[in-house]
């Protein structure tokens, strides 16, 4: 999974977008029903380590930092009286919709963020945009009962928030992403760590058995689907795997490459198809626990894991399957990333890829910022769109997508059920070595991530792609 933040440019959205929330199909802009957190919310932390938190355990305090933080107080305190949120302060005062009206229908209140430090949060919020949203959160300056309701209202109007003459402002001093992160063959293998190297314990603590960090494909529909249980959970894994390899034509002696190992889940099913496997990864930690996964099964001979970029691969594959990878790539090497597919695609061969997909003007408007989620979860990532994908695929490849399955609402679901797990073994996580500060730190991106999909804001997708002059597939899109 790899999801970089799709809030942190200036440029705004279309004045006629209204996103609806996944979670009703209401606007979500009235008031909405939003779920009941099955969890505790995690408190403030007491003490932050200034060397682990540097940036979370002081606030920003030079004249810069206090002037831009009274302007976003201003801009704050203007922006949320007109949205379906009640904004809670220590002295009483209450903003949003819930102080103004319409009242939230019946049964349906609106969600509530609890200011406890405005100050703190003002600061943050002035020094660093959305980074000090997401730094506030992880500090405790504010709270939220249901945090993916909270960010589901900001996510549906990331773009109109900051009146129009400050976002070109505000393009001129936030930060653009290190060069150190940029996914060069020399930078990508630290990017991937930085993240998927944290611990297998910490992953294995809120995946299901079958350790897949993408994207489920559910059964259910329509408001059943808002509904599923953990107990279904690894099924729509292995369902969405399943529809992959099937896409990609995955049999009986198939040649398979797949870029981004996981933890073996989709090897190990294409192994038991009888196909071979040559699986890549950057990450050490995933390696290890897919290679031992692989033995397990009985499939040792039939998979091969290496730690490897994906630009180095050789050889000829019948089928190529790549899942959430892509985002991990950097807008700059799509083209690289599809170059080197069709280069070791065989005559007659496959892509079946799955990929967080973002509207393409929010594309052009973010590809270059640097975000809380680059920050603190995924350096060097950027979500693509489609018609990014297929423009790159017909200008400077072979390749051309065939097929396409939007499945966006169930990521929010997938979501929701890892978010629900992972606040249950608060304690385990603990007891792993990690603090309050990083715990809050992966609930906002679960809940932030969740916010995205259940708004529309973004997608997800399992595309089919081959080489140009093969024959279309029959079914056009799915």
């Amino acid at each position: 999974m790899t999801i970089t933040e799709a809030t942190g440019s200036a440029a705004g959205q279309p004045a006629n977008s209204r996103p609806t929330s996944a979670r009703t199909g209401h606007a979500v802009d009235s008031a909405v029903p939003y779920s009941t957190v099955p969890y505790s919310v995690p408190r403030p932390p007491a003490v932050i380590d200034a060397t682990i938190w540097p940036s979370i355990a002081t606030t920003p305090d030079s004249l810069k930092a206090r002037v831009a933080g009274r302007i976003a107080d201003a801009i704050f305190k203007a922006a949320v009286r007109t949205l379906p949120l009640e904004v809670r302060y220590p002295d009483g005062t209450v903003l949003g919709k819930a102080a103004t009206g319409p009242a939230a229908e019946p049964g349906h209140p609106y969600p509530v963020m609890t200011l406890n430090r405005p100050e703190a949060f003002a600061a943050r919020l002035g020094d660093g945009g959305l980074i000090g949203l997401g730094e506030s959160y992880m500090a405790g300056d504010w709270d939220a009962d249901d945090l993916t309701a909270v960010m589901e209202v900001f996510a549906a109007r990331v773009g109109s928030l900051v009146p129009e003459p400050l976002q070109k402002l505000r393009a001129l001093y936030l930060p653009r992403q290190p060069r150190r992160e940029r996914n060069t063959e020399q930078n990508t293998r630290s990017n991937i760590s930085r993240h998927y190297d944290l611990s297998n314990e910490l992953f294995s603590s809120f995946l299901d058995s079958t350790m897949t960090y993408s994207s489920a494909l559910f059964p259910e529909r329509g408001e059943a689907l808002r509904t599923v249980a953990w107990d279904g959970l690894a099924d729509a894994q292995q369902a969405k795997i399943d529809r992959l390899l099937d896409k990609a034509g995955v049999g009986e002696g198939t040649r398979v490459l797949e870029i981004g190992t996981g933890w073996g889940e989709l090897a190990l099913r294409a192994a038991a198809r009888g196909a071979t496997v040559y699986s890549v990864t950057l990450s050490s930690e995933q390696q290890e626990l897919a290679r031992q996964r692989v033995a397990e099964a009985g499939y040792a001979d039939a998979v091969t894991i290496e730690l490897k970029d994906y630009r180095a691969v050789e050889g000829e594959y019948d089928a190529v399957v790549s899942v959430e990878m892509i985002e991990a790539v950097g807008y700059e090497y799509w083209a690289t990333y599809f170059q080197t597919i069709e280069r070791v695609l065989a005559p007659g061969g496959k892509v079946a890829i799955q990929a967080i997909t973002i509207a393409h003007d929010r594309l052009i408007a973010t590809r270059t910022s640097y975000t809380w989620v680059h920050k603190y979860i995924f350096p060097g990532g950027v979500i693509p769109s489609v018609r990014a994908i297929e423009e790159i695929t017909e200008k400077q490849t072979g390749l051309r997508v065939r097929e396409r399955l939007a499945m966006g609402e169930h990521y929010a679901q997938t979501l929701r059920l890892w978010e629900e797990r992972f606040m249950s073994r608060a304690d385990e996580v603990a007891a792993m070595g990690f603090d309050p500060v990083f715990q809050r730190m992966w609930l906002f991106y679960l809940c932030y991530s969740r916010a995205g999909f259940e708004t529309g804001y973004l997608d997800v997708q399992q595309i089919v792609l081959d080489h140009a002059a093969s024959k279309r597939s029959a079914g056009g899109a799915a």
